[in-house]
């Protein structure tokens, strides 16, 4: 019988990150959750019966450092690690403020990064591991209107890549999944009017050739396949998860 994997989830309280943790969770692996929203994050913990969470702000180098020392220390290593946690300024350059903008920067490029170099530095010590990184489909292609939101995922796809050759000789496989529309808390956010039901399949119709906004689950699934042993040819990858988006 396989060993479980000890399986870090930043972001893990709602959305992709909570359905990442699922995911895994399903396949056997111990699961520990990374998030700022510790009640949401307890609440995801509770569910699939995971160690406690580990509540706190990753753009701080010094807590992202703790937090996977502490799950070493708990767990005896790091096998996978997921960076999910992200955050979305809906503005265009002139509508971003300094505050807007270091948030983004700090929780999407400063967190994945602070959170992958403590990762890092403990699996290549326990012969290798695996680090899927979010992306999206505005890393590549862009969009008006998100300006720090594509800067940021532009920079995951470049970390993702240079990690991936830094480390590639130390068994330690670096990917990232860049997902289109999800149907997630964040893609109803900091919008005028919540978006109605019918407002989405709009969206959906006039964006996506599928015609439908991916489900969180849909999104896991490839998450776990690029952890998985099954994706072992696999590092440096950005995975397009889009319904078509990007293609078109």
């Amino acid at each position: 019988m396989t060993e479980p994997r000890i399986v870090v989830v930043t972001g893990g309280a709602s959305g992709m990150g909570a359905a990442s943790a699922h995911e895994f969770h399903a396949l056997g692996d111990t699961v520990v959750i990374v998030d700022l929203d510790s009640a949401g994050a307890h609440k995801v913990a509770s569910a699939i019966a995971a160690p406690d969470p580990i509540s706190g702000d990753i753009s701080d180098a010094s807590f992202c450092r703790a937090a996977i020392n502490n799950v070493v220390k708990e767990h005896g290593r790091i096998d996978v690690l997921v960076n999910a946690a992200g955050t979305i300024h809906r503005a265009d350059s002139q509508s971003t403020d300094d505050a807007d903008w270091k948030r983004v920067m700090g929780v999407n490029v400063d967190g994945t990064y602070f959170m992958c170099q403590a990762a890092i530095a403990h699996m290549r010590g326990s012969g290798g591991g695996s680090i899927v990184n979010f992306g999206s489909i505005w890393g590549d292609v862009g969009a008006a209107g998100v300006t720090a939101y594509c800067v940021s995922k532009g920079a995951i796809h470049q970390l993702t890549r240079a990690l991936a050759l830094d480390h590639v000789e130390e068994n330690i496989r670096v990917n990232a999944v860049a997902p289109g529309e999800v149907n997630t808390p964040m893609l109803a956010s900091q919008r005028e009017t919540a978006p109605t039901a019918d407002d989405l399949q709009a969206l959906a119709d006039a964006t996506i050739p599928m015609k439908r906004l991916a489900e969180p689950e849909e999104i896991a699934r490839v998450v776990a396949f690029l952890a998985s042993d099954a994706a072992s040819y696999m590092t440096g990858a950005i995975v397009p998860v889009d319904g078509g988006y990007t293609v078109r």
